[in-house]
This record gives C-alpha cells, structure tokens and sequence, in this order.
C-alpha cells in the first residue's frame, strides 16, 4: 500500500445537520457523515438549536470520518464553515450557554428593532456594517437573549458573558477553549462589527445593550484558528479555513474576481457577487458584507435575497396539486413553445430583492380558456428566472458587465429552468456538478493556508463537473417576455410599491 496522501477535513455545520466531509488533494469528496440536530420552536417566530447537542454532532461526525476513512487520505487541516446570523451566548468560566442558540430565521428582536427604526439608527447600521436594521441578524437576537435572561444580563454586567456564531462556538471547544476567534464573513453579519475599519464597533454595541460582552477576535478567513483536538488521530489539527456557508459557496464556485456572481437555488435564492476590495455603494434593497478574509486582503460582497422561487413550484405541486413529481414539472412546462402570455408573481409574502413590495399578495396574469396545468406550471418556472435576472442586473450595475452565472442548489437539476435562465440573462448559466459547494469553498481555503493546496491557481485547474447552459432565444424574444413580466409586476404592485429598504 502507498503513502497516504493530505486532505482536507471540512465541517458543514447547516441550519438542519451537521455534515463532516473528508476532502483529498484535487478536491474530491472522500468520504461523508452527516448528523441531524434538533430544531426547537418555543414560542411565535421562535426558532432555537442546542448549541451543547450541534458541538456534540460535531464531534461525532468528525470522530465517524476519521474512523470510516481508510489509509489513503490523512487530513492536514480542519475547515469550518456553518449557518450564519444564528448565535450563542454562553459562560466564560463555565461554558455552559445561555440557553439554546437563536436560529437565524428567529425572529424575537423585530420589536427592538422597530424601535430602533423610530430612533433612525437603521441609517448607522447601514454606514457601518452594510446590513439592514433588522431581526435576521444577530444583534438583535442577543439584546432580547439579554434582557429576558437574567443570568446572561448578570454575565454581562460581571463580563463572563462571551457570544459569538456558531463558528466561534464550535472553534473555542474544539481547541479546550483556548481560542476565541470568528472570521470576517461571520463577524460581518452580526449587525455589531465595522465591515470598514474590520473590527467590532462600540457604538453599536451601545446601541443594543450590549457593552462589556465578550467578542471573539476576528479575522481573515485563512488565518490560523488554533488546533484542533482530535481523539481518532490522537493529536491535533489545525483550523484554518472558516467562513459562513453563503460566502464558502462563492469561494467553491471559484469566484474569487470582482463581478463573479453565484445564486443558490432554494426554497427561496440568495444571490452573491464579489464585490472587490473596496466596494462600491450597493443599490437600494442590497446588502454588502465581508465575503472573506484572504492572504490579509478583505473581499466584499453583495447580496440579495429572493422570497419565493423552489417554494412557487412546491406551492403549484402541494396546494394547488398540478403534478406528482419535479420531473414531472419540468417536463409539463417544456412541452409548451412559450408561456402564452401567462405570468405569476409570487408574492406570497410579498416580494423580496430588488423589489422589497409588502402588503400585496400573488398573481396569475395572462389566462385564456385555452390555457392547461402546464402553463401555470411554466409560469411558476419563468418567475424564478425573471426574479433572478432582475436581482442580477441590480447587483452588478455598479461592479461590472456579466460574464456568467454560477448555480446550485436543489433547482439546477431543472433542465428547462436553467436554460430559461441563461435566455433571460443573456449569458451562460454555470450549474455547478458538487453538492457541497460550502463545504469545498471552506476546505480550499483552509487547504491553501496549510500548504495541503499549491494556490488558487492549482485549484482552478482542478477537474471539475458542471453544465453549462448557454443563451438560445434571439434578443427580440427576450426582450418580450421581460416586458410581459414588468406589466405583470406593475399589476401585483397596483400602486403600493413600497419604498426601497
């Protein structure tokens, strides 16, 4: 038997499971283990996770790996990248949590921030951190933690109170608590850190209560991150890639130039672009945040988010029953030549990126007695694609002309939708073939900090598995179709656009 040769060990840490994937020397998924978490809902708009039960997952998958790998891969390094927004606030002597961590989609310190709204600090918070005022991000989260836990608030007056997301948690214990540091992408979305001058902003911190909390040092991604015990391997590994999923994603994608932009197709589709070194301002209704720290150059990104994309073809499929299966869907809407002119804005809880409309609901447009399942199916389908397109022009507007989009997630295995994307952008489309994008994108970093990867250039020579779906609609065609879908739009909107957050 041969040497075995270094790879990366990479933690997926997921809003649904814990994912440990051993990664060899061209980036190839070894071997996997995956481990689900419970999820807690204690009261209205409350979502919580056991931070106790996520480190022991952790560590479980990371032993199982470890145990199941063979001899051929020895890992040389530890990657992390994990939810983000979601935070825990714990006892630094003790190091027990104050309760269960606050999920991002937790949503408890809307009130605080509608208070805050009314005091105009939303336009502090958006100078400073790129961000929105509001309870999506961590501040809030850990004021309210704050205020309805007095054991947290005695913490923090006494200054034992430590918090952090789920990165710094998982970081602190796996090294016997002898480091306490997060990375720019994580710090970036807590509402509390200066994505300018890259640190944590007291005034902010004053802002929500919060002074005299213990904040784990930040910076750049591939920093060192402290070792690691690992009982299989009887040592230590050194962590040295860590960054929030969204941002691992890009870097997985290769997007590592300004204007290279990914969207990850799900329930609903987070769009990001690199936005460089020095960022211009971003267009209203988009955020700007660190994507990540490397070679100690920060990177920003932009970022917006879409409402309703996969949960329309769900909505089509279990409310309203039109097929049994995806394929089924698909193969419904790509019988039809075109959509007839029949257009559906899914509203269903208003619209998000770019457009920001609330107080409106769905609408079907365009329908004819001649009209079948397939075309509400092929309308569901184009509404993806037209809301994309629209985020995607808004995006890039002040980086740069687009060259291509990258994709994942669940929706790209949809043949027609990313076709009809690529008509609608004008561009390729690039689906990627990996389905851990995050965990990759975090294992390459960490695997270039530690010398397991040549360069970024090594890595982009690396074989890699994806479809490319390339513009086949002549312009005229697509400039109709995008016309019958702003008219749908000025018809959903009916006058109550609201205003740009």
């Amino acid at each position: 038997m041969g040497a075995a040769n270094p790879g990366v060990l990479a933690i997926d840490q997921s809003t649904s499971a814990t994912k440990a994937i051993l990664f060899n020397d061209v980036g190839r998924p070894i071997h996997r283990v995956t481990i689900k978490h419970r999820q807690y809902y204690p009261g209205p708009g409350r979502i919580e996770h056991d931070a106790l039960e996520i480190l022991q997952n952790v560590q479980e998958a990371i032993q199982q790996v470890l145990r199941e790998r063979g001899n051929t891969i020895v890992p040389a390094a530890l990657a992390i990248t994990n939810q983000r927004e979601t935070v825990v606030a714990w006892d630094g002597p003790s190091g027990l949590p104050f309760g269960r961590a606050i999920v991002w989609q937790d949503q408890r310190g809307t009130s605080l921030c509608e208070r805050l709204r009314q005091d105009r600090i939303d336009g502090i918070i958006r100078e400073k951190t790129g961000l929105f005022l509001d309870s999506y991000f961590s501040a809030s989260k850990l004021a309210t933690l704050v205020r309805e836990n007095e054991e947290a608030a005695s913490a923090l007056k006494a200054g034992r109170l430590m918090a952090g997301t789920i990165d710094s948690w998982l970081i602190w214990n796996l090294t016997e608590r002898q480091v306490f540091r997060t990375d720019y992408s994580n710090a970036s979305r807590t509402m509390l850190f200066n994505i300018f001058n890259l640190s944590w902003d007291p005034e902010l911190i004053e802002i929500f209560g919060l002074k005299g909390l213990r904040l784990p040092e930040p910076q750049c991604s591939d920093a060192s991150f402290g070792n690691a015990k690992l009982v299989p391997l009887g040592g230590r590994l050194p962590i040295a890639g860590v960054m929030g999923d969204s941002h691992a994603a890009l870097f997985g994608h290769c997007g590592w130039s300004k204007g290279d932009i990914k969207a990850t197709y799900g329930t609903g589709t987070s769009i990001m672009m690199n936005a460089g070194e020095s960022p211009l301002p971003p267009a209203a209704g988009i955020v700007v945040s660190l994507g990540w720290g490397f070679q100690e150059k920060p990177v920003y990104v932009y970022e917006g988010n879409i409402h309703s994309t996969g949960d329309t073809i769900s909505w089509l499929k279990d409310n309203i029953g039109l097929f049994d299966s995806y394929e089924q869907a698909e193969s419904l809407a790509a019988e039809l030549p075109d959509n007839d002119g029949v257009y559906l804005v899914p509203a269903f809880a208003g619209l998000g990126a770019p457009y920001w409309v609330h107080g409106i609901g769905a609408l079907i447009t365009g329908l004819r007695r001649s009209c079948t399942r397939s075309h509400l199916i092929r309308a569901g389908m184009e509404s993806i694609a037209y809301q994309v397109r629209d985020l995607v022009e808004t995006m890039r507007a002040p980086v740069s002309p687009l060259a291509c989009l990258h994709a994942d997630g669940g929706a790209i295995r949809n043949r027609f939708l990313m076709q009809f994307q690529a008509d609608m952008l004008g561009v390729p489309v690039i689906a990627s073939g990996i389905e851990e994008l995050s965990a990759l994108g975090a294992a390459m970093m960490a695997g270039v900090s530690t010398g397991v990867f040549a360069d970024l250039q090594a890595i982009a020579a690396w074989p890699v598995e994806f479809s490319e779906y390339r513009p086949a609609i002549e312009p005229t065609k697509r400039k109709s179709l995008l016309e019958g879908w702003e008219a749908a739009l000025r018809q959903a909107f009916a006058g109550r656009l609201s205003a740009p957050r």
